[in-house]
C-alpha cells in the first residue's frame, strides 16, 4: 500500500493526474451530449396523449407535431393511450428510456389532481418526469342538455336540491377535471348529482347531447361548437372571470358559488433523466409554435390562453397545481378508485 505521508510527491502527481483524466471523461462526456442534442432529432418522437382523440390535449399535440416536422423533418407520432384518468398513458412514458423521443402530453390530471385522487398512481408526477414546456390553459364551461329545464346555475342547484340522486352529470372519466369539477360543484351547491364517467370527452359530449345524461363540467373547446348549434346548453363558465369567447356567460362564482375556478392545462413532459440540453431544444420549439399567428390567433376563441415558460418554471408551475389541489380533492371526498 502506497502511503501518502512517505510519499507526498507520487500522490499528488498521481491525484492530478486521475483529475485531469476525470476532467478529460467529464468534458467528453458534456461534449456528446451537446452534439447529440445539436442533432436531435435524428428518428421519430413518440408524443403520447394519454386521453382519446378529440379534446384540446389531443389538438395540440397534433398542432405541436405537426409544426415540429415541418420544422425538423422528423415525424411526431401522435400516440393517444387511454385509461384510469390519463395514468396509463402517463406511465408509460415515466418508464421510457429518457432520450427525446417519448413524450406525454400531461394535463392538471395527469401531473396533479391524480397525485391525490388515485390511492396509488403507477408513477411519480414531479419524480418520474422531466417538465418541458407549458402548452396551453383550457377554460371550463358547464352544460347541460337542452331538456332540462334550467337556464341559469341558481336553477340547476334549485333542481338539482329537489331531485336529490336524480340528476347525473357526465365526465371524461375517473380522475379527470371534468370529474373533479363535478365533485366540487357537489360539496359547493349542497347537492346530490350522481357521476357518470366515460372513456374520454367525445364519449361524454356525444350521450350528453343524445339526453343519455344531464350535464357535464367541459373545457371550453370541447362544447363551445355544440353550445353554438344549440345542441348543448351553457349554463357557466368555471374559471374565476368570464370568458372571452362567449362574454355574455357568467361564471358560477356569480351565481353565488364564491371561490369556484376549475380550468384545465395541457403541457409537455419528458422522463426523468432526459439532458437538459434536449429538453430546452424542445422547449424553444414548442414556445414558437405557440406564438405562431395562426396558432396565436385561434386561443382566446375557443377559450384558452398561452403562457411562455421555461423547463425550470414549468416545473414550479406543476409542483404549484400538486399542492394547491390536493386539499381540494381531500375536501371534496373524491376518489377514483
Amino acid at each position: 500500500m502506497i502511503n501518502a505521508d512517505m510519499y507526498p510527491s507520487y500522490c499528488g502527481s498521481a491525484i492530478a493526474r486521475f483529475s485531469l483524466a476525470a476532467a478529460v471523461a467529464l468534458g467528453a462526456i458534456v461534449s456528446m451530449t451537446a452534439a447529440r442534442a445539436q442533432q436531435y432529432p435524428t428518428k421519430p418522437i413518440r408524443l403520447v396523449v394519454p386521453f382519446p382523440p378529440g379534446g384540446f390535449s389531443d389538438v395540440f399535440s397534433r398542432i405541436i407535431g405537426a409544426k415540429m416536422n415541418e420544422s425538423w423533418g422528423q415525424q411526431v407520432i401522435v400516440d393517444n393511450r387511454t385509461g384510469a384518468g390519463g395514468n396509463i398513458g402517463s406511465d408509460i412514458v415515466a418508464k421510457a428510456p429518457p432520450d427525446g423521443y417519448t413524450l406525454v402530453m400531461g394535463t392538471i390530471g395527469t401531473h396533479a389532481i391524480n397525485a391525490t385522487l388515485f390511492s396509488k398512481l403507477p408513477y411519480d408526477p414531479v419524480r418520474d418526469f422531466t417538465a418541458v414546456a407549458f402548452v396551453v390553459e383550457a377554460e371550463g364551461l358547464l352544460v347541460v342538455h337542452p331538456s332540462l329545464p334550467v337556464k341559469t346555475a341558481k336553477e340547476l342547484i334549485g333542481l338539482a336540491r329537489s331531485k336529490p340522486g336524480m340528476l347525473t352529470y357526465a365526465s371524461a372519466g375517473a380522475g379527470t377535471t371534468s370529474h373533479l369539477a363535478g365533485e366540487v360543484f357537489k360539496t359547493m351547491a349542497k347537492v346530490d348529482i350522481v357521476h357518470v364517467p366515460y372513456k374520454g370527452n367525445v364519449p361524454a359530449i356525444t350521450d350528453l347531447i343524445a339526453g343519455q345524461t344531464h350535464m357535464l363540467f367541459a373545457t371550453l373547446p370541447t362544447v363551445l361548437p355544440q353550445v353554438q348549434a344549440g345542441k348543448l346548453s351553457g349554463i357557466a363558465v368555471l374559471g374565476a372571470k368570464r370568458s372571452a369567447a362567449i362574454p355574455e356567460m357568467p361564471t358560477l362564482a356569480e351565481a353565488g358559488l364564491a371561490g369556484f375556478e376549475v380550468n384545465n392545462w395541457s403541457g409537455l413532459f419528458a422522463p426523468a433523466g432526459t439532458p437538459a440540453a434536449i429538453v430546452n431544444r424542445l422547449n424553444v420549439e414548442s414556445n414558437r409554435i405557440m406564438q405562431l399567428p395562426e396558432v396565436q390567433v385561434r386561443l382566446p376563441k375557443e377559450g384558452l390562453r398561452f403562457v411562455a415558460m421555461t423547463p425550470q418554471q414549468f416545473g414550479d408551475f406543476v409542483k404549484s397545481e400538486k399542492e394547491k389541489w390536493a386539499p381540494i380533492v381531500k375536501l371534496t371526498g373524491a376518489r377514483a378508485d
